[in-house]
């Protein structure tokens, strides 16, 4: 069986925990701190906040900025994109999609900002950048914030910019995504205050850390400053995000390489669109998707895994169809329903062999439908 992802590690990463272990310090330290500082250089932005998911992110974004009201997100997403909004104590409005790119259409998000919306937070969905120009440009104009859904897209570009820098950045490190930290997450922005805010936010609502603190008289002082989380990263899941970042960029390239061999193999299949790269992006592949156009998309997937290929389903149901959310606002979710009844996502990561791609090239050719 190919599966539908690995994680890129390695020795490097095994002895960063080492160094970690054998440290003594395990908590939220000087790795944590390091791979912050680290995260922040690369995005392009002044902070970085690591925390344990980007759900967690997602929700400490709304928190810290004190939205209030609805905030527009697309329907085809995990099910988390919602439910830190919900959780933030904000009300998710459901847009539609682009068909070609899959991410949040901003025709669509016209259509749905009103006085009550508060913010807006595009999903950079499979590895390629929203159209931030058109969404800054409608966030602007209404004076909605703009929280980036960047789980799927570290180190992706729009305009030469990276995902993470056009509003605040709120990334995942699962084992799936195009780097890892085992579990894990990070929040990026250029505004300092708000970073504080989201600082105090993740720990407990106080200032300092337990590494911090024990430089000072009385370390054993915490001060809450509001009802808090625990929402932090560890040491360890720092340690490994430190050289997964060294190896972002030669990982998302290797990932670009095996998806584009992929396209100029299946092109030419009549009955699959495959993946569509806008020309002002960089897409890096977090997810390689085709999309069934006259065949039975549920049919296809259940061949491919009888022939050791390892498919998926991202996303069906899309979110405004899960019964939490079935009543909730919306616009027309036409394509976000099309898509979400075609898309079959195949394995790819970075070290995916090339017989394994033969293997799938060779597979999906000779489906007749």
């Amino acid at each position: 069986m190919i599966p539908l992802c690995i994680p890129y590690i390695d020795e490097q990463e095994l002895n960063a925990v080492k160094e970690v272990l054998d440290s003594g310090w395990l908590a939220h330290g000087p790795k944590t701190k390091e791979f912050e500082a680290n995260f922040a250089k690369y995005i392009g932005v002044k902070k970085a906040i690591a925390v344990n998911s980007c759900t967690s992110a997602l929700q400490l974004a709304i928190m810290a900025l004190g939205l209030k009201g609805e905030v527009i997100i697309p329907s085809f997403t995990f099910m988390a994109t919602a439910n830190a909004v919900v959780n933030a104590g904000c009300t998710p409005v459901f847009c539609d999609i682009d068909y070609n790119t899959c991410n949040i259409n901003p025709d669509e998000i016209r259509k749905l900002v009103t006085k009550d919306t508060a913010a807006v937070i595009p999903v950079h969905i499979y590895g390629q950048a929203c159209k931030m120009d058109e969404i800054m440009e409608i966030a602007n104009k209404h004076s909605l914030a703009v929280i980036e859904d960047s789980a799927q897209t570290i180190g992706g570009t729009f305009g030469g910019k990276k995902t993470g820098s056009f509003g605040i950045g709120c990334f995942s490190f699962y084992p799936t995504k195009n780097m890892t930290t085992g579990e894990g997450g990070m929040i990026t922005t250029n505004d300092e205050e708000l970073a504080v805010k989201m600082e105090v936010l993740k720990a407990h609502g106080t200032r300092s850390s337990a590494y911090e603190r024990e430089k000072q008289e009385r370390p054993w002082i915490r001060v809450a400053e509001n009802a808090g989380f625990n929402f932090r990263m560890c040491d360890i899941n720092s340690a490994i995000g430190i050289v997964q970042l060294q190896k972002l960029d030669k990982m998302n390239e290797m990932r670009r390489k095996n998806s584009q061999y992929l396209t100029k193999n299946l092109s030419s299949v009549p009955w699959l669109d495959v993946p569509f790269e806008s020309r002002n992006c960089t897409h890096v592949y977090q997810t390689y998707t085709i999309r069934t156009k006259n065949a039975n998309r549920n049919k296809v997937a259940a061949h491919l895994k009888s022939q050791g290929i390892g498919a998926s389903v991202h996303y069906d149901p899309p979110v405004h169809l899960q019964s939490f959310y079935l009543n909730s606002k919306r616009g027309d979710m036409a394509v976000t329903e099309r898509v979400a009844n075609s898309i079959i996502s195949l394995p790819m990561y970075p070290h995916i062999s090339q017989g394994d791609l033969d293997h799938m090239i060779k597979i999906i050719s000779s489906i007749a439908v």
